[in-house]
């Protein structure tokens, strides 16, 4: 590359958090194409269906959840079904997924709530989804912009991680990662975001070696190629 090219190069490079923020949700965009319904793993037909994986996703694979869920649902098809179920029959089918006795608390809770309080529906506003056992805000926000096409970003280790490194936040809280993405990043495309992340940061920018040289964002990351991306405390 020329002195000349390097230039114009150097200076299109976003500087600014909101600058990259944006670079990489187009880029990010080519590299996992799809809205977030397609880019999320956890296999579901309804929001329902979403709600009930992601309670079980906890601590375990997308792809165990997955193994899982067909007999859950053909079992219970629906939340006045899960909210009749026997304990120890649910267990059973969940128990695979680990912490299996919390999770049946939490899915029996939950499905009570919406027969209860909801009319069997899955509620769309983040406070009535937070008050629903076993559904913390992350949780709340992958059924929002996955489940229901609502604003969501849910931030895990690989969105906090990239985040971080990226440049596009300095914060550790979950919540506060958020608030700050939420600001750079436009309502409709934050639930697609936030699974691009995870699916990058699986696939490339992982917690002890990332493969910067397979980047595409490795050009303006201010961690590409240094030794402190290599940190999982990134």
């Amino acid at each position: 590359m020329g002195p000349v090219l390097s230039s114009v190069v150097e200076r299109l490079r976003p500087r600014s958090p909101g600058g990259r923020a944006r670079e990489t949700l187009r880029r990010l965009g080519e590299e996992y194409p799809g809205p977030a319904r397609e880019l999320c793993a956890l296999v579901h037909h309804d929001a329902f269906q979403l709600l009930v994986a992601t309670i079980l996703s906890a601590q375990t694979t997308d792809e165990r959840v997955n193994s899982v869920t067909p007999a859950l649902f053909a079992r219970y098809p629906g939340p006045a079904a899960l909210a009749e179920a026997e304990p120890a029959e649910l267990e059973k089918l969940i128990h695979s997924t680990g912490f299996f006795r919390q999770k049946t608390k939490s899915l029996l809770g939950m499905a009570r709530a919406l027969v209860d309080d909801h009319g069997g529906g899955v509620p769309t506003s983040m406070a009535q989804l937070t008050a629903l056992p076993g559904v913390g805000r992350k949780t709340a926000n992958v059924v929002r912009s996955v489940g229901l096409g609502r604003p969501g970003l849910p931030v895990d280790t690989h969105v906090g991680r990239l985040s971080r490194r990226l440049g596009l936040t300095t914060e550790v809280d979950p919540v506060k990662v958020e608030s700050e993405l939420n600001a750079m990043v436009p309502a409709g495309q934050r639930g697609a975001l936030s699974l691009r992340l995870i699916l990058h940061g699986r696939a490339v920018c992982l917690s002890r070696r990332p493969r910067c040289e397979r980047c595409v964002l490795a050009d303006f990351c201010p961690s590409a190629f240094s030794s402190s991306s290599s940190s999982s405390s990134v």
